[in-house]
């Protein structure tokens, strides 16, 4: 069987009990690794995770932390190949795409490493001025900003095992707060490598950075009001997790990060002979394919006015036709596979809805994939939808 995935949890590495869920390559199906968080004992996680982890947090200043941070930046970059290998193998992402989410992730680590440094030496920070309450100035008030005695749960997307890491653990740990990460599980390799590179060089104290990867189930059941918690995913879950007694009862404070529906919109003086015009081609093709259009800050409606809807048409399939799918692992290849075929089903059925209310403006489904099999990987051509309405034109893509 492949390797099993450990846990990092209350300072030690824990197997979950059973046999997992198996990790796979989406162009090839190749089985990768398993992961599973059945038999944690989450109450001793989340306990050593405020007491020990965040009480050694606390006691560092923000430059402390802050130089903690450029640290793990410093680690990371000297594994980046072993990242882009993990990305190619269980995301399917081209080298360009997977840059984006771990050069990314590595960036925002280094933004955060650098604002906390500009901090000083200070275990708690004033917000705003002080105010007089009293007339003759005896009596005054002064705010102040101190870290949250819990720990931050983040559960996250599947779409950015790095980025969604290090976006919400560096300002989380630069506050002095413990994190808790639950990566999504078919893209869970990634997060657990770089969280063990991180435990393994001892750069933070135990219990400060816990990773869980499998199921997220019992996760909020211990969830108190000092902790937080944040969610990126479907609104759809979200909706569920707002209803939990982590939030009603408890109190506990809850991020979400829900479905977007970004738009670009071409402006009646971009005609064809703009450069405009043609800015907007070049972003509407690389929303579209870059990450295979996973991404949450992805154009998903194009809004035209109609008198150039033609040219846009013709402009977009002249570049969409000539993007390459299929093993980004070929250098020839310019975008990669979803992240699983329960992605790729999901992504079909979106397609067929979309069919039953547009027209297909562009087939990415003609073309053959590059060295991959359409009966076992991921992926999907990218496909263009028109609908044309009297009172405005509009495109939808997916």
């Amino acid at each position: 069987m492949t390797e099993l995935l450990k846990n990092y949890v209350a300072g030690q590495w824990v197997a979950g009990s059973g046999d997992g869920v198996t990790l796979t390559d989406p162009v090839t199906g190749e089985a990768l690794v398993r992961v599973s968080s059945q038999g944690l004992d989450l109450t001793r996680t989340f306990a050593f995770a405020r007491e020990e982890g965040g009480g050694a947090l606390r006691a560092l200043t923000y430059a402390q932390r802050a130089a903690r941070l450029a640290e793990i930046v410093k680690l990371l970059q000297t594994k980046r190949d072993d990242y882009y290998a993990i990305a190619t193998a269980n995301s399917g992402t081209t080298r360009n795409d997977s840059a984006v989410d771990i050069d990314g992730g590595i960036f925002t680590l280094s933004y955060y490493a650098k604002l906390g440094a500009s901090l000083g030496d200070a275990h708690a920070l004033r917000d705003g001025d002080a105010v007089s309450l009293s007339k003759d100035q005896s009596f005054s008030v002064q705010h102040v900003l101190t870290p949250t005695r819990g720990v931050a749960l983040f559960i996250n997307a599947f779409n950015f095992p790095s980025w969604g890491l290090w976006e919400k653990a560096a300002p989380a740990l630069l506050s002095g707060v413990p994190v808790i990460i639950k990566p999504a599980t078919a893209t869970a390799w990634l997060t657990q490598r770089m969280v063990a590179d991180v435990v393994d060089a001892g750069i933070l104290p135990p219990g400060a950075l816990s990773i869980i990867c499998g199921s997220s189930a019992g996760l909020l059941d211990q969830v108190q009001a000092f902790d937080v918690v944040s969610f990126t995913g479907s609104a759809q879950t979200a909706a569920t997790l707002r209803a939990h007694p982590a939030f009603v009862e408890r109190g506990a404070r809850l991020n979400v990060e829900a479905d977007s529906l970004n738009s670009a919109i071409l402006c009646a003086d971009a005609t064809p002979d703009t450069l405009a015009f043609e800015l907007f081609i070049k972003e509407v093709v690389r929303e579209m394919t870059v990450k295979s259009g996973q991404k949450c800050t992805a154009i998903r409606r194009a809004f035209v006015p109609e008198a150039s809807l033609e040219a846009v048409l013709e402009a977009l399939k002249a570049k969409l036709a000539k993007i390459t799918v299929g093993n980004p692992r070929n250098e020839a290849v310019r975008m990669g596979s979803l992240v699983s075929r329960e992605q790729r089903d999901n992504v079909l059925a979106g397609i067929a809805a979309l069919r039953e209310e547009a027209v297909l403006a562009y087939d990415g489904s003609a073309a053959p994939f590059v060295d991959a099999d359409a009966a076992i990987s991921a992926c999907v051509g990218p496909h263009l939808f028109v609908v044309n309405d009297p009172d405005s034109a509009t495109l939808l893509h997916d």
